[in-house]
């Protein structure tokens, strides 16, 4: 594991510009990045080294974006996309109400990450410190608290 440490701190900025070239989101390309890097650990006895391995990061990484844009083409726009907009869905109150329902249904660390990033607004490096791990495994406890509180909602407007 220490060895894929390196090949993140090597390669996250890299895969996290080209995502954002593919985007033009920051936060997607946060979520991208670490969902790539994710995908990279459970996949990289597949990694046969015939190119850097950054471009195999890359692959991985425009794999995800596009397997993103076909999921969001098939799901009502009405819910947010990014952290920005999903924060300023908090200003109804009743959706408010409903999301502090969700939040408080979360194991924990999600319910403790997404809280700290949300209404404590500190960065997920901070958070990473804080508990003692990576900074990529405070992105992707953030990036699936999101995921899981977006899906309730989703459920919840379903019915």
């Amino acid at each position: 594991m220490e060895d894929f440490e390196k090949i993140y701190k090597a390669n996250s900025k890299k895969v996290y510009c080209y995502l954002l070239s593919l985007c033009r989101n920051e936060f997607l390309a946060q979520e991208l990045t670490s969902e790539t890097f994710c995908k990279a650990i459970m996949k990289i006895n597949s990694f046969r080294g015939d190119c850097d391995i950054s471009v195999w990061l890359c692959q991985i990484a425009k794999n995800l974006y596009y397997s993103h844009c076909r999921k969001e083409k098939k799901h009502d726009k009405a819910f947010p996309e990014t952290e920005k907009d999903f924060v300023l869905t908090i200003d109804d109150k009743e959706q408010t109400k409903e999301i502090m329902m969700h939040l408080h249904s979360l194991d924990e660390p999600y319910k403790e990450v997404f809280m700290l990033h949300v209404f404590a607004e500190i960065e997920l490096k901070e958070i990473s410190r804080l508990f003692d791990k990576s900074e990529s495994w405070a992105r992707v406890t953030f990036y699936r608290a999101k995921e899981q509180i977006v899906r309730k909602l989703r459920e919840g407007n379903e019915q």
